[in-house]
């Protein structure tokens, strides 16, 4: 029997949330999913996740919503996460830090499934986490325990560590999805000992924007350096808002078949 793994990359803002909305229960339907996960790192106002926003992507189908370095930056959520149990953060970072950063869920199918979330070191304004190298090999051994179908969301700001990782842990879990990059990549493939991964699955929500981000916003920063907490989305009409992601089919043993790119448009020209 095999596993089909639908993964929604990083939802930005409100634009992110209406894609989900309106595009996500017709995915399912399209490529017959058994299980849904997907990146909400700035879901809320484009910076972070806020409680009730987990709370809606949860109702609307994502049954695991993974973090990234913006994991603890709405208080509401910080306060939540030992309690919000299909919210995950990064393994890597603090131990004492609130959360868990692996879930392992049912699937439709009947099949479990195990997701972890784990935060690149290299190519961030400051260190935020652990050698993930390191960190993250104990935690996909002890997934393996209780299933072979492993998931992981590797949220890292380069292209090379991504790969790597990809490369260190092929064989020994399902699937290695990057994101943070938010733009997504054209590089999908099974690797030789049947691990699919994508350097970066893109992003869900503006695509005609920096990253989810309004031009004119990200033009300022580069113009004066002083970075823009408030991140406003990009104005309708011109946002184009699309959901992106990966669909990923899984074998019982763990190895992955196929992995396919999504990006799919809110609105059909």
């Amino acid at each position: 029997m095999e596993t089909r793994i639908l993964y929604i990359a990083e939802i930005i803002g409100k634009a992110g949330i209406q894609c989900v909305k309106i595009l996500l229960q017709e995915l399912i339907s399209r490529y017959k999913c058994d299980f849904v996960f997907g990146c909400a790192d700035a879901a809320t106002n484009g910076t972070g996740l806020g409680k009730q926003h987990a709370g809606y992507l949860h109702k609307l189908g994502l049954s695991v919503i993974t973090g990234g370095d913006m994991s603890f930056y709405k208080k509401d959520m910080v306060e939540s996460l030992n309690t919000t149990s299909y919210v995950l953060r990064p393994l890597n970072f603090p131990k004492d830090s609130p959360g868990k950063s692996c879930k392992i869920c049912t699937a439709k199918n009947g099949k479990r499934v195990a997701v972890i979330s784990i935060l690149g070191y290299s190519g961030f304004s400051r260190i935020h986490a652990d050698n993930p190298f390191i960190t993250g090999i104990d935690s996909v051994m002890a997934a393996k325990k209780e299933t072979p179908l492993v998931l992981i969301d590797f949220h890292a700001a380069t292209t090379a560590e991504k790969k790597a990782f990809g490369f260190y842990l092929n064989g020994q879990v399902s699937a290695i999805i990057g994101s943070h990059g938010r733009i997504q990549t054209a590089d999908e493939i099974v690797l030789s000992n049947g691990t699919a991964y994508i350097t970066d699955a893109g992003r869900t929500g503006c695509q005609n924007s920096v990253g989810g981000t309004a031009p004119s916003v990200a033009i300022t920063e580069y113009l004066s350096g002083i970075p823009d907490w408030t991140r406003i989305d990009a104005p309708e009409p011109a946002v184009k808002p699309a959901l992106q992601g990966v669909f990923v089919v899984v074998d019982d043993s763990g190895k992955a078949v196929s992995i396919e790119r999504i990006n799919e448009p809110l609105y059909k020209e």
